[in-house]
C-alpha cells in the first residue's frame, strides 16, 4: 500500500509501518529504511547494492533504460562536443560551469602544480619496472599525503581546494610517469606553457633533447576520453572513495582506495580485458565467426568483453562519441593493425547479430577506449590508469560532497549471519 505523496507502508509480522519517501528531481525515489531495524527488527538484504541508494546526490545523473549521461544536469554529448576536461573537472567539483577568468585561473593553478617533488620522483622509481602500475598509481597517492602535509586538513575548505588542484595536477604527472618508468625512459618535468593534455602527451612520449608535438587530434581525443570517464555516479570506486572517507580519511587515502577498486577487472580494468580478448582472438586458430559461435555456445569459457553495461540497457552514450574519436585517431595515425581488425569485424558482427541486439550487448566505452590507447601507444597494462586519471574529478567530487552532508554517517553495512550458532570449544584431543 503506497501513499503516493509522502510514504510507503510495509506490513510486517509486527504490524505496519510507513516509511517516508526521498523525492528525486529525476530518476528513481527513494524510500527511506533508516529506521527499518529498529521499528520492524528486519535488515535490508541487496547483494551489489541493485536497489540500494547510499547517498543523495548533485553530481551525476544516469538513465541506463534510455541511455543518459549527465554531469550536473548537463548532457555528456555537449560536454565532449564543447568543454574540456579541466572544464569539465570543475563543473563536476564546484557544481557549475566557470566563468572566464574561474576558468582560466583554475587552469593556471593546476597546470602549475603537476611539477612533484624530486625526493616523490626518487619514490617512483623504487618500484620494481613489471609491477602492474595500478598498483603503483594507489601507492603514489597516498604518497602525496606525506609530501603535502599542508593539504590534510578535511574542515577547512582552502586546504580541501589545495588538496583538490595538488589531485588533478600530480595525478597527470604520475600517470605519464608510470609508462615511462615501465618503458625504462627517463621522467620529463612538465612545460606549463602547454595544456593540461597536450602536455601529459610529451612527457609520456617525447624523446629527451627533440621537439615533441602531440597531433591535436590525438589531444582532443585524449581530452573527450578524459571527459567520458570523469564521473558515472554511484559506481564501485566512487562508493569505495565515498565510505573510506566517511571514517574522515584525508583526501589522498579515499581516493588511493577508489583506485585499487577501479584495478578489478570487472570495473576499470574492462578496457584491458577487451585488448586481451582480442590477442587471444588472433592467436587463435579459428576466425572471429566462430569465436562469436563460442560466446554464444558458452564454450571453453569464452567471454565477450566490451559489450552490455551494468547500469545502460540501451546503447552506452558515451561509446558513440569515443567511436568517432576512433575512426579520426586511427586515420590520422594511418594504423594497420590486425586487432584493430578484429575490433572493428567484433563490432560489425555483435551489432547486427539478432543474438547481441536481443540481449542489449551494445559496445561500450571499454571496446573503443582500448582501441585508441593501443593505437596512440600506451601499453594495455595504461589502460586502466588512464582511466583513473579521467575519474579523479568524480572522485574528488563524490568525496566532497560526501564530507559537505549533514547527513553522511561512518559507512558500516549490515548483514543477514548465516554461520553457526552458539556452540562450545572442543578440546584438541577430542576432535
Amino acid at each position: 500500500m503506497t501513499d503516493e505523496q509522502n510514504s510507503v507502508t510495509l506490513g510486517t509480522e509486527r504490524g505496519s509501518v510507513q516509511f517516508p519517501i526521498h523525492r528525486a528531481t529525476e530518476g528513481n525515489d527513494g524510500i527511506v529504511v533508516s529506521s527499518l531495524l529498529k521499528d520492524t527488527g528486519f535488515v535490508t538484504l541487496d547483494p551489489g547494492f541493485m536497489n540500494t541508494a547510499q547517498c543523495e546526490s548533485k553530481i551525476t545523473y544516469i538513465d541506463g533504460d534510455a541511455g543518459v549521461l549527465r554531469y550536473r544536469g548537463y548532457p555528456i554529448e555537449q560536454l565532449a562536443e564543447h568543454s574540456s576536461f579541466l572544464e569539465v573537472a570543475y563543473l563536476l567539483i564546484h557544481g557549475e560551469l566557470p566563468s572566464p577568468a574561474e576558468r582560466d585561473s583554475f587552469i593556471e593553478r593546476v597546470n602549475r602544480h603537476t611539477l612533484v617533488h624530486e625526493d616523490f620522483r626518487t619514490f617512483m622509481g623504487t618500484f620494481p619496472r613489471t609491477s602492474h602500475p595500478m598498483a603503483v598509481m594507489s601507492s603514489a597517492v597516498s604518497a602525496l599525503a606525506t609530501f603535502y602535509p599542508e593539504s590534510l586538513d578535511p574542515y577547512q575548505d582552502e586546504t580541501i581546494e589545495l588538496a583538490t588542484v595538488l589531485l588533478l595536477a600530480k595525478a597527470r604527472t604520475i600517470t605519464s610517469y608510470l609508462h615511462r618508468r615501465r618503458a625504462g625512459e627517463p621522467l620529463l618535468y612538465p612545460d606549463y606553457s602547454r595544456g593540461y593534455v597536450d602536455d601529459f602527451l610529451r612527457m609520456t612520449f617525447a624523446v629527451p633533447y627533440e621537439q615533441y608535438d602531440a597531433d591535436p587530434v590525438l589531444v582532443d581525443a585524449l581530452d573527450k576520453l578524459l571527459i567520458l570517464h570523469a564521473d558515472h555516479e554511484q559506481n564501485c570506486s566512487a562508493s569505495v572513495v565515498r565510505i573510506t572517507g566517511s571514517a574522515h580519511a584525508n583526501i589522498y587515502a579515499s581516493i588511493a582506495a577508489g583506485i585499487n577498486a577501479l584495478s578489478g577487472p570487472l570495473h576499470g580494468g574492462a578496457n584491458e580485458s577487451v585488448l586481451k580478448m582480442l590477442q587471444s582472438i588472433e592467436k587463435a586458430d579459428y576466425d572471429v565467426n566462430t569465436f562469436i559461435a563460442k560466446v554464444k555456445n558458452k564454450e571453453d569459457g569464452v567471454r565477450l568483453m566490451g559489450f552490455g553495461h551494468r547500469v545502460y540497457k540501451n546503447y552506452d552514450p558515451r561509446a558513440a562519441i569515443v567511436k568517432k574519436r576512433a575512426d579520426a585517431v586511427l586515420e590520422t595515425l594511418g594504423v594497420n593493425d590486425r586487432l584493430l581488425e578484429i575490433a572493428r569485424e567484433l563490432e560489425e558482427i555483435a551489432l547486427s547479430d539478432d543474438y547481441f541486439v536481443e540481449r542489449k550487448l551494445y559496445p561500450n566505452v571499454d571496446f573503443y577506449t582500448g582501441i585508441i590507447y593501443k593505437a596512440m601507444g600506451f601499453d594495455p597494462s595504461m589502460f586502466t590508469p588512464l582511466f583513473a586519471l579521467g575519474r579523479m574529478p568524480g572522485w574528488i567530487a563524490q568525496w566532497r560532497e560526501m564530507m559537505n552532508d549533514p547527513q553522511s554517517k561512518i559507512g558500516r553495512p549490515r548483514q543477514i549471519y548465516t554461520g553457526a550458532s552458539k556452540r562450545d570449544y572442543v578440546d584438541v584431543t577430542a576432535r
